[in-house]
């Protein structure tokens, strides 16, 4: 019996067996399944600017959990090697409970929460989920850092379990967002959604040639102060990453410049990657 899949816009319709374009949802007997539910690619305790959140317990640490699997195919990503993989990679199964009291013990040593990331966390959306409930019942925070194309369903469920979050605003046009397999209204639907709800903070990797011009960064600045002008952007600098080799690293004034111009709407503007 074929199935559809409601989390993200792509609403992957699945035979048996089949697996969706994340690579990490599949039908099992009729139902959707995470594959990565708690298949851990990736653990650290980062500082909390690292994510990049430069407003939200600046100084902190936080741990920072991966799994397998993006419903996007970015071909810059810098964690091609977890986001592009399928069940098959090699990962460590650890139960929410489990993670929970890791993120408790290491209090000691500044951790504030944990952080969902490295790949797409929301293509593990029930993992995401379940250890969130956990998280706030002991106190700590929980730290979403997405590319933002869940469906508003369950987007708005999974909110008010979110402190803080980072959106990965690809740029500012559907012709980029359609090359990268993404819709770009969905995301600023949740960017508009997620300001309401939570810390919020928006990235935006600057590509020489695709999302880089003044008019651009104008027009997304102006859009997010529409928004909130308080809403922090961090303008980050490309380089040569999985199969975008064939071109080199943003210069850094380009990367300034575009600061700049964002400053011109926005109160808090951080550029990365200099």
């Amino acid at each position: 019996m074929s199935v559809r899949c409601e989390l993200c816009f792509h609403h992957c319709i699945l035979d048996e067996g089949q697996t969706g374009a994340c690579r990490a949802r599949s039908n099992r007997e009729g139902e959707i399944v995470p594959l990565n539910y708690g298949r851990l690619t990736a653990l650290a305790l980062d500082p909390i600017e690292k994510k990049p959140l430069c407003r939200f317990h600046p100084g902190s640490r936080i741990l920072s959990v991966g799994s397998f699997g993006c419903n996007l195919h970015c071909p810059f990503c810098q964690n091609a090697a977890i986001s592009d993989a399928g069940e098959e990679i090699p990962s460590q199964y650890c139960p929410p409970d489990q993670l929970v009291e890791e993120a408790v013990r290491l209090r000691s040593r500044g951790n504030i929460g944990i952080a969902y990331t490295y790949n797409e966390p929301l293509v593990g959306y029930e993992y995401v989920r379940d250890c969130a409930v956990l998280a706030h019942r002991a106190g700590l925070c929980n730290v979403l850092v997405t590319n933002g194309t869940a469906e508003q369903g369950p987007w708005r469920a999974l909110l008010p379990l979110i402190d803080a979050a980072n959106i990965d605003l690809k740029g500012f046009t559907e012709r980029w967002y359609r090359q990268l397999g993404g819709e770009l209204a969905v995301v600023k639907r949740n960017i508009e959604t997620a300001a309401a709800q939570c810390h919020l903070e928006i990235t935006v990797l600057v590509v020489p040639g695709e999302n880089d011009s003044e008019e651009e960064m104008r027009a997304l600045s102006g859009w997010l102060s529409s928004i909130r002008p308080d809403i922090p952007l961090h303008v980050s600098r490309f380089f040569p990453r999985h199969r975008m080799q064939d071109r080199p690293p943003t210069p850094v004034q380009t990367v300034y410049r575009l600061a700049e111009v964002a400053r011109e709407r926005l109160q808090y503007v951080y550029t990365g990657n200099c």
